[in-house]
């Protein structure tokens, strides 16, 4: 129900308000959505994430066509509604194993637009967002920032929000608590599990690789799901 989400005042950006989304939240959207359309796996393995969107917003729905510079990816709104996710065609083409992971990093950030942002493109909106737009279709143009290890997108909320979707449809939490379990061990006085901070890179190998995203998505993941504390330890 849109019309109770709590929503602030927005100093940045096309809207005067700005939905307001707790990662718990944007956790529980994704993990329902996944389940919906039958692509949550049982065990770690890869999310067929373009399926979801084809499953999710429509057969076709997904495009590869030339982008402006340093734009990965785009999605396209009608009323309410995803009518086109793009990807740049020269991300596609390169058929490196990092690329083809950053296609599906780009494609779940779009549908993290799609699933937290088609809302806001309702009549009386003004739906303008980024610097390729026009009147008729709106566009959300998505930059590649995350790859340098920039978690907001030079803090813009939109994608923001959109990057803590990309990482709860990719690397879904129940998911990811199974593939690190090899990597808790107990820790405090009353034997709380935490994430092995000496094993921490090798956590993000095994997870990287489980569910075949690069590195630096699974590191932003793992850091958003399991804090590091003053003691360093990334707690449960």
């Amino acid at each position: 129900d849109w019309s109770s989400m709590k929503t602030y005042n927005a100093k940045t950006g096309p809207f005067n308000k700005r939905p307001y989304y707790e990662l718990k939240e944007v956790e529980r959207i994704c993990l329902g959505e996944l389940r919906a359309v039958n692509l949550l796996p049982e065990k770690p393995t890869p999310i067929r994430i373009d399926r979801f969107l084809e499953k999710k917003f429509g057969i076709g729905i997904i495009k590869y066509d030339n982008t402006p510079s340093g734009v990965l990816g785009f999605t396209v709104f009608g009323l309410k509604n995803v009518r086109e996710i793009v990807i740049s065609r020269a991300l596609d083409e390169d058929k490196s194993i990092q690329a083809e992971r950053r296609v599906r990093t780009t494609l779940a950030h779009e549908g993290g637009h799609g699933l937290l942002h088609a809302h806001l493109f309702s009549p009386g909106t003004d739906p303008l967002f980024g610097d390729f737009t026009d009147p008729n279709s709106p566009k959300v143009l998505c930059r590649d920032e995350i790859q340098k290890g920039q978690r907001g997108y030079s803090g813009n909320w939109w994608e923001f929000q959109a990057n803590m979707a990309m990482g709860a449809l990719l690397l879904p939490r129940p998911l990811v608590d199974l593939a690190l379990e090899p990597f808790f061990i107990p820790c405090g006085l009353l034997g709380t599990m935490c994430l092995d901070d000496v094993r921490r890179d090798e956590a993000v190998r095994v997870v990287a690789e489980m569910f075949d995203v690069n590195a630096v998505v699974a590191q932003y993941r793992i850091s958003e799901m399991y804090p590091v504390n003053k003691d360093g330890q990334l707690l449960l």
